[in-house]
């Protein structure tokens, strides 16, 4: 039942595009699963709900195919890299390099959220501002 509400939950994640596989291997690697196996089962996870979403945004027209192909392209490559350096890598040091780029993103998660909001604040201030001077 665990597993199908991991699933439910990073299928979530991964339909709103913000890494469900992330949240996936995060999630498995929680339940005492060796992290090759959670990074393997991501990569099965990843086709079906993959296939969907790319149907979901070429309705709604929010793919640009020129993009993606190129994009795909060296994303193959790198997955065969990726793939080859995963199998020659320690499993603890595998997870260690997960969690460091897992926090690499909260931090710049974090700073760009801050600088948002920084930015939607003396936007808010300026309007303010030339509301009081139009009076």
């Amino acid at each position: 039942m665990i597993n199908i509400l991991i699933g439910i939950l990073s299928g979530i994640v991964s339909g709103l595009g913000l890494g469900g596989g992330t949240i996936l291997i995060f999630l498995l690697t929680l339940q005492n699963i060796n992290q090759h196996a959670a990074q393997g089962a991501n990569l099965i996870f990843f086709i079906p709900t993959s296939i969907i979403a790319i149907i979901v945004n070429i309705k709604n027209k929010n793919i640009d195919i020129k993009l993606g192909i190129t994009i795909s392209i060296a994303g193959i490559l790198g997955a065969i890299l990726g793939a080859k350096l995963s199998i020659c890598t320690n499993v603890e040091k595998l997870r260690k390099y997960f969690g460091i780029f897992i926090l690499l993103i909260a931090i710049h998660e974090i700073y760009t959220i801050k600088k948002q909001y920084k930015k939607e604040k003396k936007d808010k201030n300026n309007k303010e501002v030339v509301n009081k001077e139009g009076k």
